[in-house]
């Protein structure tokens, strides 16, 4: 196994009342929660000055079977341990949710390429195509195709995620998608074509 270790946390928030009737977003999440601390960077993203910071981020929000979730990377594994979250109120549509409890998960994980081929699932959305690829990917007549230019994308995602992390990949990577499945979904309001699958 040609890799290293990188830190991870998952922290799972609970209110002081139910979220479940609620289509919460990850933006509504990461609003919410970065509203409290506006000069963690990590958290939103952007500059004080507004603009955004492109990079991989190493704090993501996730709603995963009625949960809020906040999955940290490396640095941002290191505030998640860190941050008091406990005993704040996020508004989350207009209405306020105060955290009663938060369970974290901390650990050092390996990250690399394995001996073995490993199967993942997406739990979110895969928002794999931006205007460009997303023309080439509706004219691709068969799902071979279309399943080829993803494969394509997925290994691109997964060089900028190792790129990002300071992991140099010291071969090839392969990847086979199983299943997918096209589902419509929106980033930032914009409607996109997102992928579920294995």
């Amino acid at each position: 196994m040609k890799n290293n270790k990188i830190l991870n946390s998952v922290v799972v928030l609970h209110f002081d009342k139910p979220t479940y009737g609620l289509d919460i977003q990850s933006k509504d999440l990461r609003g919410a929660i970065a509203g409290l601390y506006p000069n963690e960077i990590l958290l939103h993203q952007h500059y004080e000055d507004g603009l955004v910071k492109y990079r991989y981020p190493l704090v993501q929000y996730k709603y995963i079977n009625k949960r809020c979730l906040i999955i940290g990377i490396e640095a941002g594994a290191k505030l998640l341990n860190d941050l008091s979250l406990v005993g704040k109120t996020i508004l989350l549509f207009n209405d306020k949710y105060r955290i009663i409890k938060r369970d974290i998960l901390f650990q050092e994980v390996s990250f690399g390429i394995t001996e073995t081929i490993l199967s993942y699932s997406f739990l979110t959305p895969w928002l794999a195509l931006k205007e460009k690829n997303y023309e080439q990917y509706q004219k691709l007549g068969t799902w071979q195709k279309r399943k080829a230019l993803l494969e394509k994308i997925l290994i691109g995602n997964l060089l900028s995620i190792s790129k990002s992390l300071g992991y140099t990949v010291p071969e090839p990577i392969k990847v086979d998608i199983i299943n997918l499945k096209e589902i419509q979904t929106s980033l930032k309001g914009t409607p996109m074509l997102g992928f579920l699958g294995t």
